[in-house]
């Protein structure tokens, strides 16, 4: 397999396309679609070709009630089971530098969407973290295993407060790309939700309208190091 980057690039791994388009055509991304096993497997083999560093960069649901939808969060350090992966600090702090008013805190790796807001209550008193995804304990497992600095930076598309619709859990296909046909299975099963499902759509474009502010103010490397 040819490697996505090589030796001296700055590797984006995100969950979904929509987020792939954001950072450009000439980004080397890695799309996760919700599998973290393939995606191991994947940055597993970029990490082994040589990287300056890896971002996971994307959506995330808050944990933290106080963060709001729309909110950028950096991550400082990203849970992922019983461990701990600190972020490269250096360059959580040249992010914050051009990102003043994002919001800092630990992430939590999830396998799933984390859905209930019981749930989310749970994790933040559990782990201490303040925001959830699919990617960023994927990217800290491994960069740590191959000691290459990462960073994550995310855009708030769920609170903490609302539960999303079991339409919204399902509506990610192995590829990143909307799983249409699983979402209109959810609706007729259960009609009813999709005034929060329509919620949860808008709410998605204002975190992927943060993600854009800050892939401009950052630019094509984000923030990282040089070659």
């Amino acid at each position: 397999m040819t490697p996505l980057a090589g030796p001296g690039s700055i590797l984006a791994v995100v969950g979904m396309t929509r987020e792939a388009k954001i950072l450009g055509p000439d980004a080397p991304v890695l799309i996760g679609g919700g599998d973290a096993d393939a995606l191991a497997a994947t940055l597993e083999a970029e990490l082994s070709a040589g990287l300056v560093g890896v971002v996971s960069f994307g959506l995330c649901g808050a944990l933290d009630p106080t963060f709001k939808v729309g909110d950028l969060v950096i991550g400082d350090a990203v849970v992922d089971g019983g461990e701990c992966y600190a972020a490269d600090a250096a360059w959580a702090e040249r992010i914050a530098a051009v990102l003043p008013a994002a919001k800092r805190g630990r992430f939590v790796g999830a396998s799933r969407p984390v859905a209930s807001v019981a749930e989310k209550a749970e994790l933040i008193q559990q782990t201490g973290a303040v925001a959830v995804d699919m990617e960023s304990h994927v990217v800290a497992r491994l960069a740590w295993a191959h000691r290459a600095p990462f960073v994550v930076v995310r855009g708030v598309s769920d609170g903490a407060k609302h539960a999303l619709p079991h339409a919204a859990q399902v509506g990610l296909g192995p590829d990143g790309r909307p799983a249409v046909g699983a979402v209109l299975a959810s609706l007729r099963a259960n009609p009813w939700q999709i005034g929060a499902l329509i919620r949860t759509a808008l709410e998605a474009e204002d975190g992927f309208h943060a993600l854009e502010r800050a892939r401009q103010a950052l630019g094509p490397r984000l923030g990282g190091p040089e070659s």
